[in-house]
């Protein structure tokens, strides 16, 4: 699990701060025994950064799913960082939106183009515009977030759920994540074309053979990413 303060107590600045960040999720990257990425922090965390590689765009890039546990509300760059994850949890109270436009800026760090992917272009078109923060039921409802629960229930919820993927093959979840992400560029055949090269690809792996025979034997199969 990533913890990222929102304003760190020991002297940190932003800048240091992504960096180690940055060495985290570069670490991860190498890490087979990392599973799932549970990226807990702060929604109004600041870490603007001008970098050749941003970290929304280096957690995003992470082949493990990566779980967005965000407390309170989720704006501007808080909300960039929560859209490159893959799975959003926020809880009950919070509010969420891009509002960079009230201080003359633009989202920079993936606002304009991850926004529209989730919620439809029109409805991000106004969120964008007005600067305006959602509620966490409608941002259940447009897909923004994919989970709302009381405060003290978010790590539970968050861990609960990486647990559960945990128990899942690692190449299969990371082959899902580039199925789903790669496809949203290609053809409707294009996309069909690689769902069926990865889904073949799997054939050759051990974790193939371990969930078949784990099956058949009525137990939990045991899987080692190979």
């Amino acid at each position: 699990m990533i913890d990222v303060a929102a304003a760190p107590e020991d002297g940190t600045d932003a800048a240091e701060l992504s960096q180690r960040l940055a060495e985290v999720c570069e670490e991860i990257a190498w890490d087979e025994q990392a599973r799932v990425v549970v990226l807990a922090f702060d929604g109004k965390i600041n870490l603007q950064s001008f970098d050749q590689e941003p970290i929304p765009e280096r957690i995003a890039k992470l082949k493990q799913p990566v779980i967005a546990a965000i407390r309170g509300d989720a704006t501007g760059f808080g909300l960039e960082l929560a859209m490159a994850c893959d799975i959003r949890i926020g809880t009950e109270a919070a509010r969420f939106g891009l509002n960079q436009i009230r201080a003359g800026s633009i989202p920079c760090n993936g606002g304009t183009q991850r926004l529209p992917r989730l919620v439809g272009y029109g409805r991000a078109m106004q969120m964008i515009l007005t600067g305006e923060l959602i509620a966490a039921g409608e941002a259940i409802r447009t897909g923004l977030i994919n989970r709302v629960v009381a405060p003290n229930a978010l790590m539970d919820s968050a861990m609960e759920m990486a647990r559960e993927m945990a128990t899942k093959s690692p190449l299969s979840l990371s082959f899902t994540k580039e199925a789903l992400y790669s496809g949203r560029d290609l053809t409707l055949d294009q996309g069909l074309k690689m769902e069926l090269d990865l889904y073949l690809l799997l054939f050759t792996a051990s974790d193939r053979v371990e969930g078949i025979t784990a099956f058949k034997e009525k137990r939990k199969p045991d899987f080692k990413g190979e």
